[in-house]
């Protein structure tokens, strides 16, 4: 019997400019992060552009219902801030709306808690959490931008008037959740039409789909400005579905919710500098491992060799282990989270690492229907049981694998460092600081060198390009060692976004795909 199979060969080279780049998980969104660039802004703007660009041509993985952290390094100050618009439960959240089905583990897209009857935590309006989204970004604007709202929000409104981009890829993203938007009336109408997903044309043109209202709702926070979203007319929208729709929001929880702008949480890294968020985020797992690291393992040569990646496992199950039983979260998800990342840099030496979310593939499923806001499915963060200190309480905002950070480096260049993955997003992050801090690798050879992950259980996988001398040494250390290729389909190890200035001004960006969407948008000679 024949078998059929198919190698790829999957990578986007590195670009260089001294200008500006931009790199996110779409190309749509990191031309128009390049775009205010070029127009003047700085990078905050850029990536704030970019960041409400994501909402209107990946959904599945961000948009306006969601939330996310941000780190920024602003060079006139020599600076480093964190920005936290993390989700948060509803004043009104209780342990009894998710009653536990007394055996076996949430579904795949969940974390690994006790299972939840009809598994509420997951999908539906009580898996909704507060979102912080446009509160954020308003704020880091306000703060750190040069750009009015009305301006930085206009590449997406017309984005959103033109609707979803319907290629092989995001066909396909449809395709693979249908069942689930299948079960709620407004992601069924909007994504399943006719009963069945968009397909993509035949002779390459690109498709458009309508995101539901969410055309209009992007022009009512153009013209009415941000706040609308929690204290204003949308607000009362948003409010109304919720409740309509069997959630606890309420108007209190959308005016009520804050964002901090916060000091990072630092380390030394081999004379370098790590600023990570704070305890909420893997920042702290980051900083464990590379302290780990640091502890059982130095360099020995011109790039990682077999001992140095068992180091990087060793690392990160200690790191993991200090995860669970110390900042109180359990085992994370059993694939990855559908999270969004970019890194921008600017002429003036700003860098900005920012991942954004809304959860899961399409967050709870749950569109509203007066606004067409996809909602998050935050509240699958929280323990449903009780009593712990990331179990169910009404206000309180839950532990989450996010983890954009920003490595300063001995010569004066700043990296910003970033992935999409959910559980999957530190151990990448973690690597890549580890390879451009101990390896004279340039970006591309970063972003792109065999990583391994190990993310809350005892499996290591390694990816499939990684030496084969590597590869035996770590079967023999981690018996049942799983090899995994980078497929276009599924993600396995995360997808990060990696951007370095120099102190010379050069700077260099680079995706990892399998997106095929990725990609970095530079100002002047590439």
């Amino acid at each position: 019997m024949s078998v059929i199979t198919e190698n790829w060969q999957i990578r986007k080279p590195a670009v260089s400019c001294d200008k500006g780049l931009v790199a996110t998980q779409h190309y749509i969104a990191s031309d128009i992060g390049a775009k205010v660039l070029q127009q003047g802004g700085n990078a905050i703007d850029a990536a704030l552009a970019a960041g409400l660009a994501l909402g209107t041509v990946e959904p599945w993985m961000t948009g306006i219902g969601g939330g996310g952290y941000m780190t920024i390094y602003l060079a006139a100050s020599k600076e480093v801030k964190v920005i936290e618009f993390g989700m948060r439960a509803p004043f009104s959240a209780k342990t009894e709306d998710y009653p536990l089905a007394g055996e076996g583990e949430n579904a795949s897209d969940a974390f690994n808690w006790p299972r939840v009857i009809g598994d509420t935590n997951i999908h539906g309006p009580l898996s909704v959490a507060v979102p912080g989204y446009i509160r954020g970004i308003a704020k880091a604007l306000a703060e750190f931008g040069t750009w009015d709202w009305k301006d930085v929000i206009a590449p997406a409104c017309e984005q959103a008037d033109l609707g979803l981009p319907i290629d092989w890829y995001s066909a396909q993203k449809i395709n693979n959740w249908a069942r689930g938007l299948n079960t709620y009336s407004e992601t069924r109408k909007t994504y399943l039409a006719d009963g069945l997903p968009p397909v993509a044309e035949m002779d390459g043109s690109l498709g458009r789909l309508k995101l539901g209202s969410l055309a209009n709702t992007y022009r009512t926070l153009q013209l009415e400005g941000p706040e609308t979203y929690y204290t204003g007319t949308l607000s009362k929208s948003i409010a109304s579905d919720l409740k309509a729709a069997g959630s606890r929001i309420t108007l209190r929880d959308l005016e009520d919710y804050s964002v901090s702008i916060t000091t990072p949480l630092t380390t030394s890294y081999r004379g370098n500098k790590i600023f990570t968020p704070g305890a909420l985020t893997a920042g702290p797992s980051v900083i464990h491992a590379l302290e780990k690291l640091e502890e059982i393992y130095s360099p020995a040569g011109k790039r990682p060799d077999a001992e140095a990646y068992i180091s990087y496992a060793d690392a990160l199950f200690s790191a993991y282990e200090d995860r669970l039983e110390n900042l109180g979260e359990g085992p994370d998800t059993k694939v990855p989270g559908n999270t969004s990342h970019l890194c921008v840099t600017d002429s003036q030496g700003n860098v900005v690492s920012l991942t954004q979310t809304i959860m899961s593939a399409f967050g709870s499923r749950i569109m509203l229907p007066d606004s067409g806001i996809l909602m998050n499915n935050g509240m699958m963060w929280f323990d449903p049981r009780p009593g712990g200190p990331n179990s169910v309480l009404g206000g309180r905002r839950p532990l989450c694998n996010m983890c954009p950070v920003i490595l300063q480096t001995e010569d004066g260049s700043h990296t910003a460092i970033g992935a999409c993955g959910g559980r999957k997003i530190f151990p990448a992050v973690f690597q890549l600081a580890a390879f451009v801090s101990d390896y004279d690798m340039t970006i591309d050879e970063a972003v792109h060198y065999p990583r391994l992950d190990v993310s809350g259980t005892d499996q290591v996988t390694v990816m499939e390009h990684a030496d084969e001398t590597i590869v035996r040494k770590l079967a023999h250390r981690f018996p049942g060692l799983a090899i995994r290729p980078n497929g276009v389909n599924p993600n396995l190890f995360a997808l990060p976004q990696i951007i370095r200035r120099e102190a010379s001004g050069r700077m260099t960006g680079g995706c990892f795909v399998p997106s095929p969407h990725a990609k970095v948008s530079a100002l002047g000679e590439t």
